[in-house]
């Protein structure tokens, strides 16, 4: 069956399109049509996971099925919540860094910390010996979850923190490959953006599930880290 969706808001701007039509299966629920918008978009995942959705001009639950011919909206909480831009993706394609830091640069914006990951062609972890390519995989929905919950973190500890962008490539890269951006924007060098950019990187570490494989000329080796999390972190 056929339906219209509506884009507004953040989510208009960011994906560039204001409406599109779409063909759903009978039996789609609100929560299915969401994974099917992740899907379509892959690069902006995190765009349809807390936004509001409304079935022909009326305000509906995950479970509720979407009836043909439908007008399905998505956009942003209306009552006075921030549309301050956070960007948070796995992606198999090259990141951008200037793309990114143009999404969360507004118009008081006077700082954009950033950090970047790059694969090294040496490694000195044990024995020092030249690395050929690192893969890179995640378990993609609750790596997004994560994402956003830094997200909050970082706005609650540095209020001042306009935009945040945390974002992982994944796959199979090369040295020298960029392969995780995180970047924080606020008015002023001195509002904590340094420290909120690092606390970025560092809880990305810690809590969001992405993983690496070392390729080098000895052969292969999955890279695991130190830090196991408390549960319900």
């Amino acid at each position: 069956m056929h339906i219209r969706v509506l884009f507004f808001a953040v989510i208009k701007q960011t994906l560039g399109v204001s409406n599109i039509k779409l063909e759903i299966d009978e039996q789609t629920n609100v929560s299915g049509l969401r994974r099917i918008m992740e899907e379509k978009y892959p690069d902006h995942q995190g765009l349809f996971q807390h936004t509001l959705v409304a079935v022909n001009q009326n305000f509906v639950t995950e479970d509720d099925f979407i009836p043909p011919n439908a007008e399905v909206a998505f956009f942003p909480p209306v009552s006075g919540g921030s549309e301050l831009p956070t960007i948070y993706k796995i992606t198999r394609r090259p990141l951008n860094i200037d793309n990114l830091v143009e999404k969360i640069t507004l118009p008081t914006t006077g700082a954009v910390v950033i950090f970047t990951g790059v694969i090294r062609g040496i490694t000195t972890r044990g024995c020092a010996h030249d690395t050929e390519a690192l893969t890179y995989e995640s378990y993609k929905p609750m790596a997004l979850k994560k994402m956003q919950q830094i997200a909050d973190e970082i706005r609650e500890r540095w209020p001042a923190v306009e935009g945040i962008v945390l974002t992982q490539r994944i796959g199979t890269m090369v040295k020298k490959t960029i392969t995780v951006v995180i970047a924080c924007s606020s008015p002023h060098r001195d509002d904590g953006v340094f420290d909120a950019a690092k606390y970025g990187i560092d809880r990305l570490k810690e809590i969001v599930p992405v993983w690496k494989k070392e390729i080098s000329s000895n052969g292969e080796e999955w890279i695991e880290g130190e830090y196991y999390p408390k549960a319900g972190e």
